[in-house]
């Protein structure tokens, strides 16, 4: 058990009920200060439910070197707080908790209920055993003239003077959730060096003709290949499927990619994502069987018996490919394994799943205080980084948060 403050401990308040914030909290009650823990929400962790709904992904089994190399550039900083918590330490915490984790056939790890609330619950008992109050609807608003936070809350404005402060307010997506980056303009006014939050794992729009739109929006693409340049001209490609909407876009395969091809779209205003519809047969293959004679079949029909494409994959060749390149075997076949399709512009940052940017690194120091406001500590998707799916980007938040807290925890035994 975790020791109890005393009435003397230093007061930590910790702002923001994610995983980040949860896990700094217990980090600083685990050494027996006082936590105060406000969330604007009626409750914590509701993003962190929400990630669960279709499988709590927690992380992933992957060997550290590939798995660190996720975090792109931000990738040396992340490092630093997966030494202190890396994937098998966090399967380790959550045994801890009576939750047991299983490893998925594509290496990611879940919960073996695959549920987050049973996990959310545990961790909450924890907290309270260990003394951390929590204190939902309750807004930060900053601080006022005597540095004590300021909460906007249903009884009134409220003022907290706290010892030591952990933000771990979320990027800016979902904002119904909590993450709305309101905290963004806060942070600005102290003068800290904060990247716009843009929308990463996301879906992308792309001008669909209405035939394409009505027939086949909600359809999954699958299995394809993305392959796509990048800024610096690296070669990326992925296996995997996506789904069509009504303007673009959206699933699995596309998030993964959704880094490079928001930096395209920044560039260049726009970006091509090549498909290769036909992943398991080579242009030649596909060449032999389209110059073969028809014998009165249809394109499409050819298209579908002898190239294996259903019917949106057919659909997609019309949409994108000229009638001279639709007409010649040649032409066609290169079209089904490089069919290039151009994204105009990302879905909203509140629909995305995560978000990029915040706090750049040159304005922590490396226990995650901002070097401009001593005993201010930050966490989460609040810093600038970002990470795909499959399980990185939470590891990272609950590194982070564990980061946090024991920084706390050394400036305020410093002092």
């Amino acid at each position: 058990m975790s020791p109890q403050p005393s009435s003397s401990a230093p007061l930590v308040a910790v702002i923001g009920g994610g995983p980040a914030g949860l896990m700094a909290a217990e980090t600083v009650a685990g050494a027996g200060l006082s936590v105060a823990l406000f969330d604007a929400m009626p409750s914590v962790g509701r993003k962190f439910l929400l990630a669960g709904v279709g499988g709590m992904n927690i992380t992933h089994s992957e060997a550290a070197e590939r798995f660190i190399s996720r975090y792109r550039e931000a990738a040396p900083w992340v490092a630093g707080w997966l030494e202190q918590l890396d994937a098998p330490a966090l399967r380790q915490w959550i045994h801890d908790l009576g939750i047991d984790t299983f490893v998925g056939s594509s290496g990611r790890v879940f919960p073996t209920d695959m549920k987050a609330a049973p996990l959310l619950r545990a961790w909450l008992k924890r907290l309270r055993d260990a003394g951390v109050q929590l204190h939902t609807r309750h807004r930060w608003l900053g601080w006022d003239e005597q540095q004590a936070l300021m909460f906007d809350t249903p009884a009134g404005h409220r003022r907290v003077q706290a010892d030591a402060v952990i933000l771990a307010l979320g990027g800016g997506s979902w904002a119904r959730l909590g993450s709305d980056g309101r905290w963004v303009s806060l942070l600005r006014e102290k003068g800290m060096d904060i990247r716009d939050l843009r929308p990463t794992n996301c879906g992308f729009l792309c001008n669909w003709s209405q035939h394409l739109s009505s027939r086949f929006a909600g359809q999954p693409l699958k299995p394809v290949v993305a392959r796509l340049s990048t800024t610096s001209g690296e070669q990326l490609e992925r296996r995997g499927e996506c789904i069509i909407t009504e303007d673009g876009l959206e699933g699995s395969l596309v998030y993964a990619l959704s880094a490079p091809l928001r930096e395209l779209l920044e560039r260049d205003g726009q970006a091509t994502l090549q498909l290769d519809l036909a992943p398991d047969r080579s242009p030649a293959q596909l060449a032999e069987l389209l110059t073969r004679p028809r014998k009165g079949q249809t394109l499409s029909s050819i298209l579908r018996k002898r190239a294996g494409l259903d019917g949106l994959k057919v659909a997609l060749l019309h949409e994108c490919l000229e009638r001279a390149q639709l007409l010649d075997s040649a032409q066609l076949a290169a079209g089904i394994k490089a069919l290039p399709i151009r994204l105009h512009g990302t879905r909203p940052l509140d629909e995305a799943i995560s978000s990029a940017g915040g706090i750049a690194r040159q304005a922590l120091d490396d226990q995650l205080m901002l070097r401009r406001l001593p005993g201010v500590f930050c966490a989460g998707e609040m810093l600038d980084w970002e990470a795909p799916t499959g399980g990185y980007l939470l590891t990272a938040c609950f590194a982070s948060g564990l980061v946090a807290g024991r920084g706390a925890l050394a400036w305020l035994k410093a002092r």
